[in-house]
């Protein structure tokens, strides 16, 4: 697999080699089981795969060669290039500035961009639209593009699909930046709909089976469907493609789901399903489906609790908490500066939307079991200044130099 230059301020002299052992030992990635580091009074559980994944190191890579390449210009990010605020924060430090938010609200006004200005398309992708926008103010967005293969993926298998007359359903967050560059490229090949979840995929079984009038179609799916959509007549043929992000258990369940909706309303014996129902299993991410597979495994030992970290905005990072929150106490945090003392933790609440100060999070027994995990834009340095701040709370722990022995 490539190899990529990333800068070693992102990396860990704890968590990486960790990687590299487990990934010398499981080549074939067959065991995902956590690693275990015991400290005496207090034990790490560590996830088996997590972190900066291809795509992300793809797009590390390219930034701070575009930041390299061009000393004395401009360089524009179109939007947040990941969800992870230390690296956001060291491109802006850095002089790049950002023409969109993760919204796409306007920040910079395109008038003012000029065709000496490096613009930076975000590890999400971007839209058609501001593809053509940069082309005609004479800005080549392919030279510095760190859209993640495995999203054009995504993009490529929508388009295959629609050329074969499919009507494209993506799963995803209709405001997410990837979900919005998955729907702009759909569309341009198929007629394309969004569903954010289950309930919008039960909602939109209504419209194909018409049980449900068309024209409430519109209403129930604003904001959500590309123009011109007829859902008499472009829901009889789909296909299910993914925002990465997204559990991928979700995205099976909506598509097992919408294939069984066809295959009852149009009668249809197994070699007729193709005929209504596309089949798009290839467009679920690799590492989004290994660090969830890890977490489920991690998820089957016992702990006390989970902490994980990543950007508050992280869809990824977000549904990786989701599955810790079924069974243990567990705190999301972005940073290591989020852990104020032994006593106190300062978190994300995502039902909530907001952060709030969690007390007693470090139960008073011996060993605490830890969890920790984290997104796939998160550097592993986040990881280890965490587990050393965590550590730094229980007297007579071993050295970290005896525990790192065995990597």
């Amino acid at each position: 697999m490539k190899t990529f230059n990333i800068p070693d301020f992102y990396r860990s002299q704890i968590i990486t080699p960790i990687k590299e052992f487990r990934r010398k030992n499981d080549k074939l990635k067959r065991d995902y089981s956590p690693t275990l580091l015991d400290f005496g009074p207090v034990q790490f559980l560590i996830a088996r795969h997590f972190g900066f994944c291809y795509g992300v190191e793809n797009a590390i890579d390219i930034a701070y060669k575009a930041i390299a390449e061009n000393p004395g210009k401009r360089i524009f990010l179109l939007s947040e290039m990941i969800h992870n605020p230390d690296v956001n924060r060291d491109l802006v430090d850095r002089g790049v500035q950002f023409i969109m938010d993760t919204k796409g609200n306007q920040l910079i006004a395109w008038e003012t961009l000029t065709t000496e200005d490096i613009v930076i398309v975000p590890a999400f992708g971007t839209t058609v639209e501001n593809q053509q926008k940069l082309a005609e103010l004479g800005i080549n967005s392919y030279v510095y593009d760190t859209t993640c293969p495995f999203v054009e993926k995504v993009w490529n298998r929508a388009a295959q699909i629609g050329e074969k007359d499919y009507t494209i359903v993506v799963h995803g967050k209709p405001k997410h930046e990837e979900t919005r560059a998955t729907f702009s490229h759909s569309k341009e090949n198929a007629p394309t709909v969004i569903v954010e979840n289950m309930a919008q995929a039960e909602r939109l079984a209504e419209y194909m089976t018409g049980s449900r009038p068309a024209e409430q179609f519109y209403t129930d799916f604003e904001g959500q469907y590309s123009d011109g959509f007829n859902p008499a007549r472009d829901l009889q043929r789909i296909g299910v493609v993914n925002q990465t992000t997204m559990l991928a258990s979700d995205t099976q369940g909506i598509s097992d789901f919408l294939k069984n909706v066809m295959i009852r309303h149009y009668n249809l014996l197994p070699d007729q399903v193709e005929a209504h129902f596309a089949n798009t299993r290839d467009t679920l991410c690799y590492a989004t489906n290994d660090n969830q597979d890890a977490t489920y495994a991690l998820l089957t030992r016992e702990a006390d609790l989970v902490i994980v970290a990543g950007g508050y905005n992280s869809s990824n990072t977000s549904h990786l908490v989701e599955l810790c929150e079924q069974k243990l106490p567990t705190y999301f945090i972005e940073s290591v500066n989020k852990l104020l003392d032994r006593q106190l933790i300062r978190h994300f609440d995502m039902h909530l939307k907001e952060e709030i100060v969690s007390e007693n999070y470090i139960p008073e027994k011996a060993p605490v079991k830890i969890m920790l995990t984290c997104g796939a834009s998160c550097p592993d340095a986040v990881v280890e200044a965490i587990l050393l701040r965590l550590l730094s709370f229980f007297e007579g722990a071993k050295p970290i130099e005896e525990v790192m022995e065995a990597f």
